[in-house]
């Protein structure tokens, strides 16, 4: 496994065209991307997948929810013969954020997965991992101070940093992804606290984001007042399953995103949603449930 970076490290990755399976990240000069930059919320059940898709079709998946139903869904925005993805993120070792990708393996390729460092000691962990090393796909260890380039767009880790990355609290240690686009501001956010929604408010300078995946699928203790109000989102998706029994999304949490505005959008109920940038506006599609 990648070793944790020191407190004074930040490590910047410069994403590039080429196909990963010469495992160099290297810098290299390309002409401008054009198009849209395309966001999707998966319709994955009680778990969280976010797809990204960056001009010039380079795509970077963040978790893949607890099961194969992720295979589904991202086949229906990709088609059945796009079988490539960049860049995977898992923001945190919990089965309803990764075991999606053991399945996601099986017929899709990957150039790089992203991780925070900690590994879990579950047995679909395990096959998780020796699926990445069989297949030779690195394994890059990124935490607070970090960034992913591709262009005009970047993908800034905003969250953990070395003391929540060692909580007894696995929520705490997953990674936040602030993503930025000449056309909107997206922050993706796992399974985060209060505690860590107070952290980013004291640490990012400016955490304003027209759209925010609502933190831990709604649970009454995300989404706080303060970091709504630091956040200012204008969309807030809510990735939860059909009848679930953690009663998310709370009702406490829906009450605190209708007062600051939110338009509020859920998988439960929309099935996978797309945003696309239009003009000064943010469109919504949806794709229905599986």
């Amino acid at each position: 496994m990648s070793k944790r970076k020191p407190d004074n490290f930040s490590l910047i990755v410069i994403l590039s065209l080429v196909v990963f399976s010469v495992f160099v990240w290297t810098e290299i000069i390309r002409g401008a991307p054009t198009g849209l930059t395309r966001a999707f919320f998966l319709d994955v059940g009680q778990g969280d997948s976010e797809l990204v898709i960056f001009p010039g079709n380079v795509k970077i998946l963040t978790d893949a929810g607890p099961d194969r139903s992720v295979v589904g869904s991202i086949e229906k925005v990709l088609g059945r013969n796009d079988r490539y993805v960049d860049v995977a993120v898992i923001s945190h070792p919990q089965l309803d954020h990764f075991n999606g990708f053991n399945y996601l393996l099986e017929n899709y390729r990957f150039g790089i997965f992203v991780f925070n460092g900690r590994p879990a000691s579950s047995s679909k962990w395990g096959a998780f991992y020796k699926k990445v090393r069989d297949k030779k796909i690195p394994l890059l260890t990124l935490g607070a101070g970090d960034r992913i380039l591709y262009g005009s767009n970047s993908v800034d880790i905003v969250s953990p940093n070395n003391l929540y990355l060692q909580s007894a609290e696995l929520n705490d240690t997953g990674l936040v992804e602030m993503i930025k686009t000449p056309f909107f501001r997206m922050l993706l956010t796992g399974d985060i606290g209060t505690g860590v929604e107070k952290y980013l408010i004291g640490n990012v300078p400016n955490l304003k984001a027209d759209i925010l995946k609502v933190p831990h699928h709604g649970s009454a203790y995300s989404s706080g007042d303060d970091f709504l109000r630091a956040v200012s989102p204008k969309i807030g998706v809510i990735e939860v399953g059909l009848g679930n029994s953690y009663g998310h999304p709370a009702d406490s949490t829906l009450g605190r995103l209708g007062l600051a505005g939110v338009k509020i959008m859920r998988t439960d109920l929309h099935g996978t949603i797309e945003l696309v940038p239009e003009g000064n506006s943010i469109r919504i599609l949806t794709h229905g449930r599986r």
